[in-house]
C-alpha cells in the first residue's frame, strides 16, 4: 500500500518564456543617463509562470497575443497555448488564473480561460476604468480590445478582486505593491526548495532590482521604488527564499531546465 504523504500546500513552479526582444538600456529604464552607465543591449524575456502540485494548477498571467506581438515587434518563440500543452495543463479546466496587472504582455490570451476564476487586485481593475488609463503615456502598454474583456470579466463576475493580499490556496499568496502600475502584484509559492517569489513587473531586470533603477513604464515612481525595496525585505528576513523577476533572462538558470524556453523550480513527480 502506497502510504506516501502528498503535500497539499507545496508546488513546483514552472517558468515559461514565449518571447523575446533585443533593445537598449536606455529603452527600458527610466532617465537612464542618471544611472551613469553607457548605453548598452539589453534582452527583455517575455515570461509566464504556472504553479502545481498534486491536488491542483495555479496560473499567472498569460502572455502577449501574436497580434499585438507583431504590431510591437516583439519576437514570438511559443504561443501560450503550446506552451500549456507541453506542461499538460489544460487552461480550459477552471483552475484559478492569477492576473499581476493589465498590460498587453500578460493578459493577451485571456480567452484561452473560459471558466477561471481570475484574481487581480481591486485597485488596478478600477483604474484601467478611468480617464487617466486612456492618456497615450499610460495606454500605450495596454491593448483597447484586451480592457474590453477585463470589463465583461468583471461585469459577468468571474473577476476576484483583493485587496492588499489574499490567498489563491495553501502555499500560494497574492501581493499588491502597486507603482509599475496601480495595482501591480507580485505571488509567493511554497515549494520543496524555499518560498519563491514571482515578482513579475514588480521587477522587471535583476539589475533593476539590484540598483533600483526605475523601469520606463510606471504610474508611480515612489512607489516602484518602495516596491523594490520590500522584495529585498523580504529576500533579507527569510520570508522568501527565490526571487524570479519577470523580464530577465537570467531566470532560465534558476531550476531544472526541460528545455531552452522553460525551467522548472521545485520540481515534483507529477
Amino acid at each position: 500500500m502506497n502510504t506516501a504523504v502528498v503535500k497539499d500546500d507545496e508546488y513546483e513552479v514552472a517558468i515559461a518564456r514565449h518571447g523575446t526582444r533585443v533593445g537598449m538600456r536606455s529603452e527600458a529604464f527610466l532617465n537612464y543617463s542618471l544611472s551613469g552607465e553607457p548605453d548598452s543591449v539589453i534582452v527583455t524575456d517575455y515570461f509566464l509562470w504556472v504553479i502545481r502540485n498534486e491536488t491542483r494548477t495555479i496560473f499567472v498571467d498569460t502572455g502577449f497575443s501574436a497580434a499585438a506581438a507583431q504590431r510591437r515587434g516583439r519576437t514570438v518563440i511559443s504561443s501560450p497555448a503550446d506552451i500549456y500543452r507541453s506542461l499538460g495543463v489544460e487552461p480550459g479546466a477552471g483552475w484559478p488564473l492569477i492576473v499581476t496587472h493589465a498590460h498587453w504582455d500578460h493578459i493577451g490570451n485571456l480567452d484561452l480561460f473560459p471558466t477561471s476564476p481570475i484574481w487581480m487586485a481591486r485597485s488596478e481593475v478600477e483604474f484601467w476604468e478611468t480617464s487617466i488609463s486612456r492618456a497615450p503615456q499610460i495606454a500605450h502598454f495596454t491593448e483597447a480590445s484586451e480592457l474590453a474583456e477585463l470589463s465583461h470579466l468583471r461585469q459577468s463576475r468571474r473577476l476576484r478582486l483583493f485587496e492588499g493580499s489574499t490567498e489563491i490556496a495553501p502555499g500560494v499568496r497574492v501581493l499588491e505593491v502597486g507603482g509599475h502600475t496601480p495595482g501591480q502584484s507580485m505571488v509567493t509559492v511554497a515549494t520543496s526548495v524555499g518560498t519563491v517569489l514571482l515578482t513579475s513587473d514588480v521587477a522587471h531586470f535583476r539589475e533593476e532590482l539590484r540598483d533600483e533603477l526605475p523601469f520606463v513604464a510606471l504610474t508611480d515612481l515612489p512607489d516602484s521604488i518602495a516596491g523594490y525595496r520590500r522584495v529585498k525585505e523580504l529576500l533579507a528576513s527569510g520570508a522568501v527564499d527565490i526571487v524570479v523577476t519577470g523580464h530577465d533572462q537570467a531566470e532560465l538558470e534558476l531550476g531544472e531546465r526541460v528545455n531552452s524556453n522553460l525551467t522548472i523550480i521545485g520540481r515534483r513527480n507529477l
